[in-house]
């Protein structure tokens, strides 16, 4: 973390944190260039932080896939000091996803009724130090993604309870990921709670909101952490997104529009991002997202055109592709397959003169590599 950052935006510096605490800390990369959002979301918390009733510490942002949210978050890890982690929501969570699982501990007859696969998993949680949730132990040690791990938590908790014999069995509490962010002071992204389906699910994680609540556990009473920070990334155009919950934004203290950034912006990230250079091209591959951005809104289509695919056409044609062609598979085919919806984006193109300069970037491109190539 940066020393200038840390002292910039620190807001409990006597706080001493373990080495995995200190390992969660996202670290920005050379390539990061801090945004407006950034630094208006870090000085707004840093002024806040100690105004008991006015402290900022649930930030929303919203907007369409390859915006930045994300990244936003993490850097708001790094400019805060604060380990990050994260939970991607999904329709059919239940209170388990929220709060947490409930697991007995098998003997070891027990087990070994269980498939190999289910015996390494629960050996897994056993022998966790705490320090992890469930689904985190299980996609670190048996590198499941974190939707399986939440299906296999599921799964074992049926398993297990199913071969828990006798009155003696022991049971223990695996709190989710969002507990131990709200109980140990971690900055935690949120991911798309706007599909969740079960109203249930969404007050509880309306009280984990609540800036002086408790969570009450199955084990016991928990209050919040005060350097608990909660950010909220939805998607505008995500597919099963529903407006987002009214209590649950009425208990956002911040909230940012994240849209793509200014072209200008986008032709510094990609440099640094990439590596490429050549900044007239660059000018014009942001315009032609930016315009394809444009179109898809106006015209309804599903698709983005976001930094993401900016960045991968970059480096494309960095890497000696044509400028016209990988325009198709590393941008418009991200956005839409249908020839309709195709079309309807090259109308786009070809009204703003893009499409011509597309066609121009490719000698350019070609004086360039043969101009390096003759040094």
């Amino acid at each position: 973390m940066n020393e200038q950052q840390s002292t910039l935006y620190a807001l409990s510096p006597e706080r001493l944190l373990t080495k995995e605490e200190r390992a969660l800390i996202w670290n920005k990369s050379q390539s990061h260039k801090d945004s407006e959002q950034e630094r208006r979301i870090s000085e707004e918390i840093v002024r806040n932080w100690n105004r008991g009733e006015m402290k900022i510490a649930n930030i929303l942002l919203e907007g369409d896939a390859g915006t930045g949210k994300t990244q936003l978050a993490k850097a708001l890890s790094a400019n805060f000091g604060l380990p990050y982690t994260k939970v991607t929501c999904f329709a059919d969570m239940d209170k388990s996803d929220i709060i947490g699982a409930i697991l007995p501990v098998l003997s070891t007859e027990g087990l070994e009724q269980l498939e190999l696969n289910d015996q390494a998993a629960l050996k897994a949680l056993y022998e966790g130090d705490g320090f992890q949730s469930a689904t985190a132990i299980l996609t670190s040690v048996l590198k499941f993604t974190p939707e399986e791990a939440v299906s296999k938590l599921k799964q074992l908790m049926k398993l297990a309870n199913d071969h828990a014999e006798g009155e003696n069995v022991e049971y223990r509490f695996y709190p989710s990921e969002i507990v131990r962010a709200y109980q140990h002071g971690y900055l935690l992204e949120i991911q798309e709670p706007n599909v969740i389906r079960d109203a249930a699910v969404l007050m509880a994680l309306n009280s984990a909101l609540e800036l002086d609540g408790s969570l009450n556990l199955p084990t016991e009473v928990i209050r919040r952490h005060p350097d608990f920070i909660v950010v909220i990334t939805t998607n505008r155009s995500y597919a099963g997104a529903r407006p987002l919950n009214e209590a649950l934004r009425d208990r956002i203290q911040h909230a940012e529009k994240m849209d793509l950034p200014t072209k200008e912006v986008m032709v510094e990230r990609a440099i640094a991002k990439t590596g490429y250079q050549d900044e007239q091209v660059l000018d014009v591959l942001a315009k032609i997202i930016i315009t394809l951005d444009k179109a898809a809104r106006a015209n309804a289509i599903k698709g983005v055109a976001g930094m993401r695919s900016f960045f991968y056409w970059v480096d494309a044609i960095a890497g000696g592709a044509s400028a016209k062609e990988s325009l198709y598979y590393k941008v418009i085919y991200k956005i839409t397959t249908d020839s309709d919806e195709i079309k309807l984006l090259e109308d786009a193109l070809n009204l703003e003169g893009l499409i011509k300069s597309l066609e121009q970037l490719e000698d350019h491109v070609k004086k360039n590599e043969k101009s390096m190539r003759s040094k």
